[in-house]
């Protein structure tokens, strides 16, 4: 019964990622305005984060877009963020800065758009600037897309990011993407229930001292996006979750 419940939630919130998805009508929206500020210098602009993972629920954002310039670019980082921010403000999209994203809506759509610039002259290898920390650093998109659809935990995932929602917890998606795979590694997959009650635990016992690295970068500690205070909710939040005596308590 208890997975028979989640995967009702699962047919709710599950946003259509497919080919056809009515969400990636915002690639050619957006095509115009990412010309007029890159120019010749656009490589491509791609689905990227949790709908290109198929990982995405409705209720967060609909759909991440990659910009990706090329290594010829020479302004800095922080040039390259403020001038999109600038550019879409300038289109009318009401842009907000993020940390390494630029968030707008699309008509119906939230859509946070990544500004990257390639590391060399072919490959996925890119440096991105960090606000928040006024630095930058180096992702592989690709990476980190293979690393979650290759996990078999899409399930699982979409269930700890409804949970997220719901509560109002700040955890960033990657950060509990990977959160969600380590707490089910070994683990039955299709055991839908018992494996998200695996991961309230695991977040529960380990989200303050666990370290996660990032799959394309070992210099970047994907568990230091959140402060203590941050984890530490979050770790009440999952105790306060394996307490609860049916799954409505936890999710809806």
């Amino acid at each position: 019964m208890s997975d028979a419940y989640l995967r009702q939630i699962l047919v709710r919130l599950r946003a259509d990622t497919g080919p056809s998805s009515p969400a990636r009508s915002v690639q050619a929206i957006l095509t115009a305005p990412l010309l007029r500020w890159a120019g010749q210098y656009l490589v491509s602009m791609e689905p990227s984060g949790s709908f290109a993972k198929g990982t995405a629920i409705h209720g967060g954002t609909d759909i991440d877009i990659f910009a990706s310039l090329s290594s010829e670019v020479t302004h800095s980082l922080a040039v390259i963020y403020n001038t999109l921010f600038n550019r879409l403000r300038d289109e009318g999209f009401n842009p907000r800065q993020q940390n390494v994203s630029i968030g707008i809506k699309v008509g119906a759509y939230s859509v946070d758009v990544v500004p990257a610039r390639r590391q060399a002259y072919t490959g996925e290898f890119h440096s991105l600037y960090r606000r928040k920390a006024e630095t930058w650093t180096q992702t592989n998109v690709v990476t980190h897309i293979n690393a979650v659809r290759n996990s078999g935990r899409a399930e699982e995932i979409m269930i700890m990011k409804a949970w997220r929602e719901q509560k109002g917890l700040v955890f960033p998606s990657f950060y509990l993407e990977l959160v969600t795979i380590e707490a089910c590694r070994g683990r039955r997959i299709g055991d839908l229930a018992e494996n998200v009650w695996a991961a309230l635990a695991y977040v529960r016992d380990n989200i303050m001292g666990a370290v996660f690295i990032d799959p394309a970068n070992t210099n970047n500690r994907i568990s230091d996006d959140l402060t203590v205070a941050e984890k530490r909710a979050l770790a009440n939040a999952a105790s306060t979750a394996r307490q609860a005596t049916n799954w409505s308590q936890i999710v809806i």
